[in-house]
């Protein structure tokens, strides 16, 4: 809990540490074909960076933050069911979705090219 970092990506904001791995729906800056295993990545829409017990908070955004990574693997959400029942008309409608999601790991946050350690 003494290092970590919030950033915006696939239309969420997600608080990262180094060393640990998440799940993304969507890299906007990457085409499907770049998204392939151990890919590095750069995220600079920081909005938060908290080192012990600094706190820094960009407006919206922090200058000279950069999370560094690298992409896991390609995967699948679990199936959402949609149902769908107009009951006088004796209607049904049954569909499923799978969302395509992206993992990667954090390597290390950057504050104006200075690494912040754990």
């Amino acid at each position: 809990m003494s290092t970590y970092a919030i950033i915006e990506t696939g239309g969420q904001q997600l608080r990262v540490e180094p060393g640990r791995f998440y799940n993304i729906r969507h890299f906007a800056s990457l085409m499907p074909s770049e998204l392939e295993q151990n890919t590095k990545i750069l995220i600079y829409r920081v909005l938060m960076i908290r080192r012990e017990s600094d706190i820094n908070i960009g407006h919206p955004w922090l200058r000279g933050a950069v999370v560094k990574g690298r992409i896991l693997h390609s995967c699948l959400e679990n199936k959402i069911m949609i149902y769908k029942m107009i009951c006088k008309k004796k209607t049904r409608r049954k569909l499923g979705y799978r969302q395509k999601s992206t993992r990667f790991v954090v390597d290390s946050i950057f504050l104006d090219g200075e690494e912040i350690y754990k």
